[in-house]
This record gives C-alpha cells, sequence and structure tokens, in this order.
C-alpha cells in the first residue's frame, strides 16, 4: 500500500521471525522509514526478508545495496545462528560451509554502481527457532552499520500502535507468512523438479458452488482454514481466496465460463456468497488475514468488449444491460468487507487489456461506480489486484514508454500498438494512482500475480533490440516472448516469475502466485465437464485468432485439459522457463 509512515499504522508480530525483520534500519517488514544520516555512511546495507515460513522450511528475499564505490562482481556472506540450511536459491550462486553462507553474483547482476542494488532470494530449511542472520558483509565490508535497532522501543517511527477501527492492517502480507496450499503442494512436489517451489503459496480458487464444501474428496474452504491455523502457529498468516463465479461469468471467454446463467444473481448472492461470508465470519478464523481476490474477468469486460467496440460480444452487452456484474461485485464487496480480518482486492485486468487510453480511466471509474452502489462503500476495498492468471512480463528492463527510434515511439511498434504501459509494475502504480485521485483510501494497495510472467530461459533477451526501426527494438528487447498480447491461454515458452513477497515495490503490498501454477486456463480441444466450462479457440494452438489478439495465433501449448485442471505439461514448460531461475 502507500509507503507514508505511520498513515495507517500495522502491528508488528510476536517475535523477530514473524516480523521477518529488516536490517536496513525498517521498523518491519513493508515500513519504510528512512535510515538516520549514520546510515547513509554505511558501505552496503541489506534487507533480509523471510517472506514465507512453515514447520521445517522457510523462503527468504535478500536485497544489497552498494554504497561504497562500483563494483563488477560481489559476494554477500553471512553466518546463521541456528542449524538453517539452504536448499534452494535464485539470482545467485549461493553455498554453505557449516552455518556460514555465500552468495556470490552471476553473469548478468555482477555490476553495482554506487547507490545501485541487486536482490535474490533462496529456499532453506529449519528445526527448533529460524533466526534472522544480524550481521552481513559485502565483499568483505560489513554492512548496516550505523543503522538503527529495529526493535528498539524508543524508535520514534516504530510504527506498533494499533490500526484502523476495523483491525486491519495496512498491507496484510507484511510480516505474515501465507498459507501453502496442501493440495497444490502435493501435486507441484509430484513433478519432477517441482519440490524446489512446492512451499510457495498460492491461491484458493472458489470457482463454483461446490467448491466451498469441497469438491469430491478435495479439501473445502473450511479445510482450508483448519490448515492455515495449523500453518499460522503463533506468527500472522495470510490466506488467499479468489471468489470466482459470477453470473455469466467471463463474458468474453468460453473456457472459464461458470455454472451460473446471467440472470442468477439472487443464486449468486445466496448460494455462493453468503456461505462464503458465514465460513470467513466464524471466531475460529479471526485470527487469520484473508485476502480475497473478487471476482477476476469480469468488470473490465463492461468496458472493452460491448457494443461500439470493435471486440464485443453479445454475452458482455447482455452483462452490461441487467447489472449482475456489478450487482455481484458490490454484494460480495458488502458482505465481506464487513468481516474485520478479510481484506478485498479488486480484478483490475493488465496492461495488455486496459493499459489503453479509452480503457484505462473508463475502467477506473467503473471500480469506483461498483465499489459504491449495491451496498459497498470504498471502505469495503482494500485493494486491487493486476494480472490474475495472465502472463503480462513484471518489468520490461530493455526499452521504456518514452523510448524512441530515429524519431518513433516506442508506443507505435506492432508490440505496444499505443498502449501507455509496458509492463505490470508499471501499470499497477499507474492504476493505483488514477484510484486514490477518483476517492479510493490514499493508503489503497496492489497486488501483482507473478506466477507465470517470469519468461526466462534461453530466450530471454539480455539487451534491447537493435535500433534499425522501432519494431526490431522493441521485439529485440522484450521479455514477454508472447505472439500477441491479447493472447491468454497456456502460453507456450512463459516461465515462473518473481516468487511471492510483501512490499516489493511502491504502492505494491505483495508480489503473489493467485494462479497456482500448472493448472490449465482452459482446454486445447472441446471436452465435456461438469463445470460449466466451454472451449475457447484461443486455447487451441492451431486457431489463427481473433480481434481479441489481432488475428494471431493463440501461442497455447497443446493437449490442455479444462481449465483448472491439472496440466503437467505446463507446470514443466513454467519450471523450466522460470525467472529468477529454479536452482
Amino acid at each position: 500500500m502507500s509507503r507514508t509512515v505511520n498513515s495507517r499504522t500495522r502491528l508488528r508480530g510476536s517475535t523477530a521471525l514473524a516480523a521477518a525483520l529488516v536490517l536496513s534500519g525498517a521498523a518491519c517488514v513493508g515500513t519504510a522509514v528512512a535510515a538516520p544520516d549514520s546510515a547513509a555512511a554505511a558501505a552496503c546495507t541489506v534487507d533480509y526478508k523471510v517472506q514465507n515460513q512453515w514447520d521445517t522450511g522457510f523462503t527468504t528475499s535478500v536485497s544489497v545495496t552498494n554504497n561504497g564505490a562500483a563494483v563488477s562482481s560481489w559476494n554477500l556472506t553471512w553466518s546463521f545462528a541456528g542449524n538453517q540450511k539452504v536448499s534452494s536459491g535464485w539470482n545467485a550462486d549461493i553455498s554453505q560451509s557449516g552455518t556460514a553462507v555465500t552468495a556470490k553474483s552471476l553473469s548478468y547482476n555482477g555490476t553495482l554502481a554506487t547507490g545501485g542494488s541487486t536482490s535474490f532470494g533462496f529456499n532453506g530449511t529449519y528445526s527448533g527457532t529460524n533466526a534472522v542472520p544480524t550481521a552481513f558483509k559485502l565483499n568483505g565490508v560489513t554492512c548496516n552499520e550505523g543503522s538503527t535497532d529495529p526493535t528498539d522501543p524508543t524508535d520514534p517511527t516504530d510504527p506498533t500502535d494499533p490500526t484502523d477501527p476495523s483491525g486491519r492492517v495496512d498491507n496484510p502480507y507484511a510480516g505474515a507468512k501465507v498459507y501453502v496450499n496442501p493440495e497444490w503442494k502435493a501435486k507441484a512436489a509430484a513433478e519432477p523438479g517441482g519440490s524446489a517451489i512446492a512451499n510457495q503459496p498460492t491461491g484458493v480458487w472458489l470457482d463454483r458452488i461446490a467448491a466451498i464444501g469441497g469438491v469430491g474428496d478435495g479439501m473445502g474452504l473450511r479445510d482450508h482454514l483448519d490448515a492455515a491455523l495449523a500453518q499460522k502457529g503463533s506468527n500472522e498468516e495470510v490466506v488467499q481466496l479468489v471468489v470466482y463465479d459470477l453470473p455469466g461469468r467471463d463474458c468474453a471467454a468460453l473456457a472459464s465460463n461458470g455454472e451460473l446463467g446471467p440472470n442468477d444473481i439472487d443464486k449468486y448472492k445466496s448460494d455462493f456468497i453468503d456461505p462464503i461470508a458465514a465460513i470467513l465470519a466464524d471466531s475460529k478464523y479471526a485470527g487469520l488475514r484473508i485476502v480475497t481476490t473478487i471476482e477476476i474477468d469480469s468488470l473490465p469486460n463492461l468496458v472493452t468488449n460491448v457494443s461500439g467496440r470493435p471486440t464485443a460480444t453479445p454475452n458482455c452487452d447482455t452483462m452490461k444491460a441487467n447489472g449482475n456484474y456489478q450487482k455481484g461485485v458490490g454484494y460480495a464487496l458488502d458482505k465481506l468487507g464487513a468481516i474485520p480480518n478479510v481484506y478485498n482486492y479488486i480484478d483490475a485486468g493488465h496492461h495488455g487489456w486496459l493499459g489503453w487510453d479509452d480503457n484505462f480511466g473508463a475502467s477506473a471509474e467503473l471500480f469506483k461506480t461498483t465499489a459504491t452502489s449495491n451496498g459497498a462503500q470504498l471502505s469495503d476495498v482494500h485493494g486491487f489486484i493486476v494480472n490474475t492468471a495472465n502472463y503480462s512480463a513484471l518489468k520490461e528492463d530493455h526499452f521504456g514508454i518514452d523510448d524512441s527510434v530515429n524519431g518513433v515511439s516506442v508506443r507505435q511498434s506492432k508490440w505496444v500498438d499505443w498502449n501507455r504501459y509496458t509492463d505490470e509494475l508499471s501499470y499497477a502504480q499507474a492504476m493505483r494512482t488514477k484510484l486514490v485521485s477518483l476517492g479510493f483510501d490514499q493508503n489503497l494497495g496492489m497486488l501483482i500475480d507473478t506466477s507465470r510472467n517470469g519468461w526466462g530461459g534461453s530466450a530471454r533477451p539480455t539487451a534491447a533490440g537493435a535500433k534499425t526501426d522501432v519494431d526490431t527494438y522493441v521485439d529485440g528487447g522484450r521479455y514477454d516472448r508472447r505472439i500477441h498480447l491479447g493472447n491468454w491461454c497456456n502460453q507456450s515458452g512463459a516461465g515462473l516469475g518473481e516468487r511471492p513477497q510483501a512490499d516489493p515495490a511502491t504502492g505494491i503490498d505483495a508480489y503473489v502466485w493467485m494462479k497456482p501454477p500448472g493448472e490449465s486456463d482452459g482446454s486445447s480441444t472441446a471436452i465435456d465437464n461438469d463445470e460449466g466450462k466451454g472451449f475457447d479457440r484461443m486455447c487451441d494452438p492451431t486457431y489463427t485468432g481473433n480481434p481479441r489478439n489481432n488475428n494471431h495465433m493463440s501461442g497455447a501449448l497443446p493437449n490442455a485439459p479444462v481449465s483448472g485442471h491439472w496440466f503437467s505439461a505446463q507446470f514443466q514448460e513454467l519450471l523450466k522457463n522460470a525467472y529468477p531461475p529454479v536452482q
């Protein structure tokens, strides 16, 4: 959320582990507290965060800032106080001897200018306690010298006061573990190489009424919440839910159609939202931080895929006319927002959908209208999520929206096609600014789904394209290797993206894996099912396209199952092309 200190203060966890202390002077994870003048003299600063922890393991992110002379390679060293062992890592060559750990730069991230930063991460194991290291050296020089003690109770910038009247914290992810779905974990661990990421937290999808109680032998909502309590222990714990069963769901696609017809708004309220709200309101679960992603693929369709637009569909016209998307989302916000430990995040599409001038502002206005109708109010909205179940790159480093080649703007390239944004981070931050200007809370937070937008592997560019023309420049340097931005189904060449982490950038509450990697976007051919899910040609690798992808090939992988079902080939593709790489 907003990084204004003490505008809405956060609660610190009961232990150093739960708070995931930041060693560069901040009071706790996600609190952007400036270091004192003496800290500026430190040769380097290290931000070590335990992003996720379970009974025998943990995931940590480490950010290093070089305040001294520029270097062409680096190594960071520290020692664990306990029996922690690094099991896998990314963005660094990590080795361990006893308790001593050394992380060395790789070929692509060794250069650190004065003031430059880099980051890496790792998974580890432990037993007993998982104490945060207290001393680091960069190329033999001690870091963090002169920083304030983040646990010092006399520190005037320490935001440990109670939060807003509802009891909610500013950023639910800050200082908290995030629930690891045991069903997804088992599937991921069963895949070759999958154990390296099987302990990552992913979203739990409530995509039909039956999912509330559990489909077949599968876990229901209460089962997941009970499992989250067991994982929580004495720490804070986030549970991520995707609330996804609107009437006439996803009116512009077929693979993600749902069980409810366009006019089933009353059933949506009584049979779907009301039972979910009743379970979440159970006092047994009051100690959990429950993040809800509210109805992806809904509201943006009312802007981009209705009459007057070249991509219009009759189904979207129907949903705009009957108002049931807005009625359903408003009702969900109202009912779930009344529960003090629930944090509602509305789906805000992605930059390849809403990044154009005629989509961006109109969508933001629609979000506000929806959040102030049908019982909902702006205070029911804790934030927005972008790129859910999509593939748009987090950050394009080799070209920017203001670049030009031979006097021709990047916006005129075939890939950008007059969009205002080149990636999800810039889009999310701009959308946040727009929403705040319309009256949403100034501390509004954004989530970015990075589960499948890594685009690593051998095809990942290491520099910008040649400046012979604007298309060569953009296409040669872009990480996102899709054939077209409009392609959304089981994309070939995609990889796992940034690992889930709290407070990764200004205005961003967290990078999340809301879409569980390995779950299909839709079937490659028509498959009978009892889930109301149709066959969309965008999931057919032989399909030559439509106006929504400017009549390009779909770029989809073959032999995919129905959406939400396990797709082993896709999981292996994501693992192979992960960026940061999975070691």
